[in-house]
């Protein structure tokens, strides 16, 4: 660490999202990590256990005590407040304040919509400190705006704009996030519905939205229930005439979002003044419930109309693998210190954090960690796309060029032919269950052919091998099982992510139905099923089974156009 480092106060340095943006930080010897906050032994602790070439100093902060005397002690050239509950601050803004007047710049992940709305009102005296002061450098709304702008340079009109973050069940939800959520569940949301102003409820309110980015293995379908974020407020202001906004979260797993909607509903009819005092309940719970993949996201949904006055929708989404989600609120926050310690400042003055950064910034921070993001058009030109290229988006893009002919099926489809080997279980069911749908027998080295068949938005697939042959229908999922291929043997449907991996397209299955009732996913069949380029030609390699049947059938081969 060198004496001119930049000192930079984290206060909630060990919770949560100041951990994460201090370990963010904490390689580089040009800047020196003051932890704070109310426990010193947390501090201490937590310092003891980061490493890195920057400088460290656990340090004890009450933001409830005298703030000003503790600033004027540390002297930070920046302060992050990472700790929240902004909610139950109101319009109380003692640390920004004491920032100003002490010529500290400031910045927070304040998700409340109050707070982040109000604190303009200290612009005036920011700017004649020469101080920057930005809130809601978080998911909402620093991260939601950059995806929209990004999304936004497509359109003429925009009219309806939705968003929403799903954490993990298994992420390190602190109390404060819980505290926050609790503060205005049940209570009166004002929103804009149909173009009017109107009112929505905290947690009860809902869409339903599958997050999905090109080439990546969605998400399970999840409920957003209505959460009260900056963005309700900041959004018509940017576009004159919209029509609907929506900012939601999800919960999981479903049935603790269930509850939380439930108890949601006895503070809307009065019979609760509100779930703050349940908050330590509803944190534990929370943390009992905690099944189900360990797998987050983000989308940002938005319509209306292109360049030529046609409709159009777009959207953007983000999934954080494991352990990365809570790694997405703070990349703001280090795009911002980064920036910082190049000398380049934002503009003195206090004001949300709403397109301080475009999307680039916060994916530089993405690409260090197991999280994808990617858009999604559907306009009058998508509808009439191959099945494929629907499912992939600009996913399509990185395609070999063999696997993206064989499913380039726009001129009604065609026959590709070639040779294949395939095994078979040897198990009863495995047997009834292969002669029911009509796979091949055993042999090496036969002749195969499959005819793709486009009839409207989906494809039949005709297979032969060596004069023994089977049928699929395949198409896009919807509702439920949206981004996900759906193939049809018979009164069966297996719905899988369609996942490209290099020179291979993988087949992950998601789901499965029987007449359309769900069936459990750990009974589902499934196997190492996927299709790859060598050499130029195509190769497919497909295994069915399951753990009730064992192998079904495997087979694999090439295929090329006729003639070839």
């Amino acid at each position: 660490m060198s004496d001119a480092a930049l000192r930079i106060l984290i206060i909630g340095g060990y919770g949560t999202f100041g951990a994460r943006l201090a370990q963010l930080l904490c390689d580089d010897e040009r800047f020196c990590l003051l932890i704070a906050g109310r426990s010193l032994a947390k501090a201490v602790a937590f310092v003891t256990s980061l490493g890195g070439k920057a400088g460290k100093e656990p340090v004890e902060f009450d933001r409830n005590g005298d703030v000003y005397k503790q600033l004027s002690a540390l002297r930070p050239a920046v302060t992050v407040d990472a700790s929240g509950p902004f909610q139950t601050m109101g319009d109380s803004f003692r640390v920004p304040r004491a920032c100003i007047s002490l010529g500290i710049d400031y910045a927070d992940l304040a998700d409340s919509r109050e707070f982040v709305r109000k604190i303009a009102a200290l612009d005036a005296e920011a700017r004649a400190a020469r101080v920057f002061v930005l809130s809601g450098l978080s998911s909402f709304p620093a991260l939601s705006f950059a995806a929209l702008d990004r999304l936004a340079q497509d359109f003429s009109r925009i009219d309806h704009v939705s968003s929403g973050i799903a954490p993990s069940p298994h992420a390190d939800v602190g109390p404060n996030v819980v505290q926050a959520i609790a503060s205005y569940a049940g209570k009166p949301v004002p929103i804009l519905r149909n173009g009017r102003s109107a009112t929505g409820h905290g947690l009860i309110d809902w869409h339903r939205v599958t997050v999905a980015p090109p080439g990546c293995i969605p998400l399970k379908s999840r409920c957003f229930r209505l959460v009260d974020a900056p963005d309700l407020d900041l959004l018509p202001q940017r576009f004159e005439g919209l029509c609907s906004v929506f900012t939601g979260a999800a919960t999981t797993p479903q049935i603790l979002q269930r509850l939380l909607a439930a108890t949601a509903q006895l503070v809307r009819i009065k019979l609760l003044s509100s779930l703050l005092a349940i908050a330590p309940l509803m944190h534990r719970a929370s943390k009992l419930l905690a099944t189900g993949e360990h797998r987050g996201g983000m989308f940002v949904h938005v319509s209306g109309a292109d360049r030529g006055g046609k409709p159009l929708e777009a959207s953007w989404h983000l999934v954080a693998e494991g352990d990365d989600g809570p790694f997405i609120p703070v990349a703001g926050l280090e795009a911002l210190i980064r920036k910082l310690a190049n000398g380049n400042r934002p503009a003195d003055g206090a004001r949300s954090a709403d397109g301080e950064f475009p999307l680039q910034a916060f994916e530089r921070c993405f690409k260090r960690f197991a999280i994808q993001s990617g858009t999604r058009q559907v306009g009058p030109a998508d509808v009439d796309l191959p099945l494929y290229r629907r499912l992939l988006g600009s996913a399509w893009e990185r395609l070999p060029r063999a696997i993206a002919a064989t499913h380039d099926t726009s001129e009604g489809g065609h026959k590709l032919s070639g040779r294949a080997s395939v095994e078979r279980g040897t198990g009863l069911l495995a047997s009834i269950i292969a002669a029911a749908v009509g796979f091949p027998k055993a042999q090496d080295d036969v002749a195969v052919s499959v005819c793709f068949t486009t009839k409207g938005r989906t494809e039949l697939w005709t297979r032969d091998f060596g004069g023994a042959g089977f049928g699929s229908v395949q198409l896009e999922g919807n509702g439920r099982d949206a981004h996900l291929l759906a193939e049809d043997f018979g009164p069966f449907r297996i719905l899988m992510a369609v996942v490209p991996d290099g020179a291979k397209l993988r087949f992950i299955v998601r789901g499965w139905r029987f007449f359309g009732i769900p069936l459990p996913l750990v009974l589902a069949p499934r196997g190492d099923t996927y299709e790859e380029e060598r050499e130029g030609r195509f190769h497919f390699h497909v295994e069915v089974g399951g753990p009730l049947t064992g192998l079904i059938v495997s087979y694999a081969g090439w295929l090329e156009k006729d003639g070839v």
